[in-house]
């Protein structure tokens, strides 16, 4: 598509140019059919905060309706240099777009479509409805005939990715219809290293009348057997990512289902997941819900390696890390043939209630989406205590959490806020087994949660070690390093299951009777009958927990 350059901005966000091209076409009415598109100039990178840094911009128009002489007479506006546009919280990019017979031009979208919210937000249905069709629209509507969902599993149970594909699902016509859709519709959940999503677990998540749908559009991913390398991040990335520990590339690779959609024009995948402080990621979604979240065996296993080798403590609540920089590679370089679209959440509590609920949502095609999500998860998501509390309990919902693998999360996420010699009460009535798959399940048996030098050793000393890296890790994550006791009282794992594996364990039913979920919230406790203080976290996957000489 060929255009006329019309001006540079400088400007905190596309939002803003979105601001000004309508204020401007309001203005002056007389131009029809506009389509634009925005060159962004590259700036220095910074640390994510909510304060925007202003960029440069290259804005592009195509005029359909009137030549360049009359236009530039009859509007001056375009020779304006700058915005001074007071828009900063514009949520929405919109705008007239044109299509050719291959279906949207994508060279005229912007890159983020949506940027809602803040810590004192609560988007209700109707708004996130409302912004997910006008994204659709924006991108081709209902003429698209193959759309692939990728949205997590049961484990992400409250990033409200289940009402949101139900929502993609009604607006491409495949429920809440009585004709027949004339898209095909499927639906991968990014399940990673995890178990499979069983009927109720869809069910639950996503609605029965999806769930029920026949043909199922649910497909299963398995890390195994299903993926194929697209290609590798250079070596020199992952070395200085691992210290020096690890000299080899990193394998880009994604289901084979994925990757076959790719210079597909009439076929859209649409990711989608929470944005939130996580062990490994250092902030979770974006790009890793492809390649872990879709990935395979060697990148899943050296992802997570790395996150260990280079520090849990030096990762969480971080966007930009060594790990996240081998991703982002991964994606500007191997991403590219595929139409790939991210709708991200930032989840947190209510300030009356307490319940969970939606507090940004982010939809778009690169980094500057998760960017944004990331900046408004760090204030909703993480908590600087101003002391280290001596004990803490963290619930895990039994529904949610069935294994140590997944209910681990009660240590990462707390354990740059517990004092030293202090305890970790986790309560974990759905736990059943450590490992999600059965090979993991049998090393976290064998080896335990005994702390980094033993696991190294361990793993120089055992091959199945070395070829299950992303076990290693998790071993490693799973440690308190000896600085503080974790206690977990699981309810179908026995007290030797727990003892061997380096936890202390604790009868469920007696900790149940102490600690009443049921009339707690997340935050500082006391005992009523002992006195003693605790502090008490409802579900860790929502946030992470700190204090300030730790982080």
């Amino acid at each position: 598509m060929s255009g006329i350059q019309i001006a540079n901005l400088s400007v905190t966000s596309v939002d803003e140019v979105a601001c000004w091209i309508e204020q401007s076409i309001n203005q002056y009415g007389r131009i029809n059919n506009v389509t634009w598109w925005v060159d962004r100039v590259k700036t220095p990178k910074s640390r994510y905060s909510s304060r925007l840094r202003r960029r440069s911009f290259t804005v592009t128009m195509q005029i359909a309706s009137a030549g360049l002489t009359d236009i530039r007479s009859t509007h001056p506006f375009w020779d304006r240099k700058t915005v001074n546009c007071v828009h900063h919280r514009t949520t929405t990019i919109r705008y007239h777009t044109m299509t050719d017979k291959q279906g949207t031009d994508t060279k005229s979208l912007p890159s983020l479509f949506c940027a809602e919210g803040s810590a004192e937000s609560s988007i209700s249905d109707d708004t996130l409805r409302k912004e997910l069709y006008s994204f659709l629209d924006m991108i081709g509507g209902r003429d698209k005939e193959d759309i692939l969902i990728l949205p997590p599993d049961f484990t992400r149970f409250h990033s409200y990715a289940g009402p949101i594909t139900s929502m993609i699902a009604e607006y491409y016509g495949h429920i809440k219809s009585q004709s027949v859709p004339e898209s095909k519709l499927e639906i991968l959940p990014a399940l990673g290293t995890h178990a499979p999503m069983t009927q109720e677990q869809i069910n639950i998540m996503f609605g029965e009348e999806l769930g029920r749908l026949d043909p199922s559009p649910f497909l299963v991913h398995d890390w195994r057997k299903d993926v194929e390398t697209i290609g590798h991040v250079p070596n020199e990335m992952v070395q200085k990512a691992t210290r020096g520990m690890v000299d080899e590339p990193w394998p880009a690779q994604l289901n084979k289902l994925v990757w076959a959609k790719r210079n597909k024009p009439k076929t859209v995948i649409l990711s989608i997941g929470q944005v939130v402080p996580h062990e490994v990621m250092g902030m979770a979604n974006f790009n890793k819900n492809l390649f872990v979240g879709v990935g395979g065996l060697e990148a899943i296993n050296l992802s997570h390696f790395i996150g260990a080798v280079y520090g849990m403590e030096n990762m969480m609540g971080k966007a930009d890390n060594p790990l996240r920089s081998i991703l982002n590679y991964a994606s500007e370089k191997f991403l590219g043939e595929l139409s790939l679209y991210y709708v991200l959440t930032v989840m947190g509590p209510n300030a009356q209630t307490g319940e969970t609920e939606m507090k940004g949502l982010y939809i778009g095609n690169d980094i500057e989406c998760y960017t944004r999500a990331c900046e408004l998860s760090l204030q909703v998501n993480f908590t600087m205590l101003e002391k280290a509390p001596k004990k803490i309990v963290v619930y895990l919902d039994g529904d949610e959490f069935h294994s140590t693998w997944l209910g681990n999360k009660s240590i990462y996420r707390t354990r740059m806020a517990i004092a030293d010699e202090g305890e970790l009460i986790v309560l974990a009535p759905g736990v059943r087994r450590f490992g999600e798959d059965d090979k993991v399940d049998e090393l976290i048996r064998k080896y335990g949660y005994k702390g980094t030098p033993k696991t190294m050793e361990a793993m120089e000393a055992n091959q199945e070690l070395r070829d299950n890296l992303g076990a290693v890790a998790h071993l490693i994550h799973g440690s308190s390093e000896g600085r503080f006791n974790i206690t977990y009282c699981p309810g179908h794992l026995s007290k030797e299951e727990i003892e061997s594996v380096g936890f202390r364990y604790a009868d469920l039913s007696e900790m149940q009777q102490k600690y009443k979920v049921e009339e707690l919230k997340t935050g500082w406790q006391t005992d009523s009958l002992s006195g003693e203080e605790f502090f008490f976290i409802k579900n860790p996957a929502l946030g992470l927990w700190a204090v300030k000489s730790r982080v």
